[in-house]
């Protein structure tokens, strides 16, 4: 069963509060996307962790719901 873009994005606003988030469908099946996120509590942390971040808030939707995620992460520029 597919997800929608706005679940995908509310998943991740609900683990990660402070995001600013941005989904895109990428095949328009909706288990291929690619997501933009900037948050503040991704400083001070290695990209892995960050994705490690996003990936958790998924609530292990990854390779079941959702089977293609592209990940950017970022801290909000000063």
């Amino acid at each position: 069963m597919p997800i929608h873009a706005h679940d995908l994005e509310s998943m991740i606003r609900e683990g990660i509060p402070d995001a600013q988030v941005s989904v895109e469908d990428l095949a328009g099946d909706g288990d291929h996307y690619a997501v933009y996120v900037v948050s503040k509590e991704f400083e001070g942390k290695n990209r892995v962790q960050q994705h490690q971040m996003v990936y958790q808030a998924l609530q292990g939707k990854m390779g079941g719901e959702l089977h293609a995620l592209a990940v950017q992460t970022s801290t909000p520029k000063s």
